[in-house]
């Protein structure tokens, strides 16, 4: 039989993600951020649920392609641009709008021969000095593209730098509102952090948000705020089981390095999942887990393929955990075990890093299952 570990990613979930996300942005059109492989959901299997949306953006044009073979028609914008001039073309054939964030992409543009206008997003470096123009040249830029039979309508774009954070977006918006004053087009600010934490505010709506990292169920801003308290679904689960069981005696030790110590007699399973899995090798002793639904926690560091986990609360709990036991690495547990809850936040936080980066480093080994938009699994 296949090794036990599955990555499940779970369409209901998704699409309750994108319910809510719009209902926090009022009027504004939503971008469905797509980018990374839809974060490592796979783009293929998340569209059922997200096609809701008013457009997909993402990075690659080998993405965009995917994305018009599932039958999308609407829009589809390139968040980071053409790379090349031959780009353009493939914009032309298959109706991309794409961002414009230097002067080299302008000069691609007016040396391109094409039939179709492009559809275009000036974007504005505001403080996250990644991309963009900086306020002084914005207005340059656009009037120089504005002169460019190949551009058809310009929109107007920026990418909050603290949106998740206590900086807030006040001086930034700002920034972008002087810069743009005066300007036609249709205009694109906010991003996952930015509509949840200021979606009170519609001013910071405008014509476009941007739903990145909240369509897959985790917080931009966690601690601060969790996946719960903005009213976010677990998009995927990691799921394995428990393969072995060891019963440990006061001052054993665990793993590589010997970093854990049983303080007194203990059972400890041992899970497949590890690093090569994608799992953080960083998560120290103690990061949370679901084993039969309680939780409980890891011990010693991350192998290659396996995790050691506590099995003192379930068994405390009544469980009979042992080999075959379900193992949640993060998101849900089965029905069988009532769906209990693991954040993917916490554990990213454990390793010192963002849910984010679990989802887009699930390793190709792992195999994936989908739960329909039926909520069957």
């Amino acid at each position: 039989m296949p090794r036990p570990i599955q990555a499940t990613v779970h369409l209901p979930a998704l699409r309750h993600n994108l319910a809510t996300v719009r209902a926090r942005a009022g009027d504004a059109k939503l971008w469905a951020v797509i980018k990374a492989n839809a974060y490592g959901h796979g783009i293929e299997r998340v569209y059922e649920a997200l096609r809701g949306a008013d457009g997909f953006a993402l990075l690659d044009l080998q993405e965009a392609q995917r994305v018009r073979a599932l039958g999308w028609r609407g829009p589809i914008l390139l968040l980071e641009g053409v790379f090349e001039p031959r780009d353009l073309e493939l914009c032309s054939r298959l109706s991309l709008w794409h961002t414009v964030h230097c002067q080299e992409q302008i000069d691609m543009l007016a040396a391109h021969k094409t039939h179709a206008p492009h559809r275009v997003f000036l974007k504005l470096n505001s403080g996250m000095n990644r991309l963009g123009f900086a306020p002084a040249g914005f207005r340059a830029a656009w009037a120089r593209l504005n002169a460019l039979p190949q551009v058809d309508e310009i929109s107007l774009m920026m990418h909050f730098s603290d949106a998740d954070g206590p900086g807030g977006i006040a001086a930034q918006q700002a920034l972008f509102e002087q810069a743009a004053q005066g300007l036609p087009g249709e205009r694109t600010i906010c991003n996952s952090a930015a509509v949840l934490r200021f979606g009170s505010a519609p001013q910071t709506h405008l014509d476009w948000v941007r739903a990145g990292i909240a369509l897959y169920g985790s917080a931009p801003d966690y601690p601060a705020g969790t996946a719960a308290s903005w009213g976010l679904q677990p998009a995927m689960s990691l799921r394995s089981r428990i393969i072995a069981t060891q019963q440990l005696q006061a001052g054993a030790t665990v793993g590589y390095g010997s970093c854990f110590t049983a303080p007194q007699p203990m059972t400890l399973g041992i899970v497949a999942c590890g690093y090569a899995d994608g799992y953080p090798r960083l998560c120290p002793t103690g990061t949370p887990v679901l084993i039969d639904g309680v939780r409980s926690r890891t011990l010693g560091r991350i192998s290659m393929d396996m995790l050691a986990v506590d099995l003192s609360a379930p068994l405390a709990a009544g469980r009979g955990s042992g080999i075959g036991s379900e193992a949640v690495l993060w998101g849900q547990a089965s029905a069988e075990h009532g769906g209990a809850l693991l954040p993917i936040d916490e554990v990213a936080a454990c390793a010192q890093t963002v849910g984010y980066e679990l989802m887009c480093a699930v390793a190709q080994r792992v195999p994936f299952s989908v739960q329909p938009l039926d909520g069957a699994e």
